[in-house]
């Protein structure tokens, strides 16, 4: 082989080295590439669900009672009932009401159908089970995000908080006693159930009993057997429409909640840590 054939078979094995290289930094470039928009994406997705949980627990969405209605921008923040609206909170009806129709008001009107979300709450206290809702998040890259709150749960059917203030229609001693009292209709037996319930660890630690303003024989103390205590049969009205109930505790800040709750409510969840404000958990999960 003469030099001119040398040199064209040298060309030629530069060339295809060099196109080797080029494909190779295209390759690395169009991963790269990729890689700073996954990551980008991941960031966005990151960014976007933990400004909506922020969102969502310190705010109660427009209008604030949108879960009655079904309509409008939802939020959890819980409003007492001062009509303040308590911060790092979720009321337990505006998450079910979520639940209840999760692609409409998160997928959709949250996030605009870009991504996939599922929520959790888990309650600190034990005897609560934890509710989730949403969808299940798949094989792939799963967001999560993550807040302390107050949760309400069944709060809203309390009447009266014996670990509060009270009234007293026997003089009792508020330093070994919690009482207090409530009014009632009639009619309120119809549509409603009236219960006692005690902290489980106060059972055969507490006593009480009922009176009302009629009443002039005194009562004498019953031992408390069952965080559970039905009170509609005996509530006495006399030959009233309406009667003012005194229920007397013998321990001062009793773990104890009065509560009227609608006759077809889940006799399960009677228990006391539904019914006072907890300490819960909740997750948001995104996907794509």
């Amino acid at each position: 082989m003469d030099s001119r054939g040398t040199l064209t078979l040298e060309i030629a094995v530069i060339m295809i080295i060099l196109i080797m290289i080029a494909g190779i930094v295209l390759s690395l470039s169009e991963i790269s590439t990729h890689k700073i928009a996954k990551q980008s994406e991941n960031e966005h997705i990151q960014t976007l669900i933990e400004e909506s949980i922020v969102n969502l627990i310190n705010n109660p969405g427009t209008p604030s009672n949108w879960e009655v209605h079904k309509k409008g921008t939802p939020g959890l923040a819980i409003v007492n009932e001062e009509g303040q609206i308590i911060p790092n909170s979720v009321a337990y009806s505006k998450f079910l009401a979520l639940g209840s129709n999760y692609e409409k008001y998160v997928t959709k009107i949250l996030f605009n159908s870009k991504i996939k979300t599922s929520m959790e709450l888990i309650p600190h206290e034990s005897t609560i089970s934890s509710v989730k809702i949403g969808g299940d998040a798949g094989s792939g890259n799963v967001h999560s995000v993550n807040r302390l709150v107050k949760c309400d749960f069944f709060k809203k059917y309390v009447l009266k908080d014996f670990q509060l203030e009270g009234k007293c229609n026997r003089n009792h001693d508020q330093d070994s006693h919690s009482c207090n009292y409530f009014k009632v209709f009639k009619g309120n037996l119809r549509a409603s159930d009236y219960y006692l319930l005690t902290d489980e660890r106060e059972q055969n630690e507490l006593k009480y009993y009922m009176d009302s303003t009629r009443v002039v024989k005194s009562k004498s103390w019953q031992p408390i057997y069952d965080d559970v205590i039905y009170l509609n049969d005996e509530i006495n009205f006399y030959d009233d429409s309406s009667s003012i109930v005194f229920i007397h505790l013998d321990k001062p800040d009793a773990k104890a909640v009065l509560v009227s709750v609608p006759k077809n409510f889940d006799r399960n969840n009677l228990k006391y840590d539904y019914f006072r404000t907890n300490e819960c958990e909740l997750i948001l999960k995104a996907w794509n």
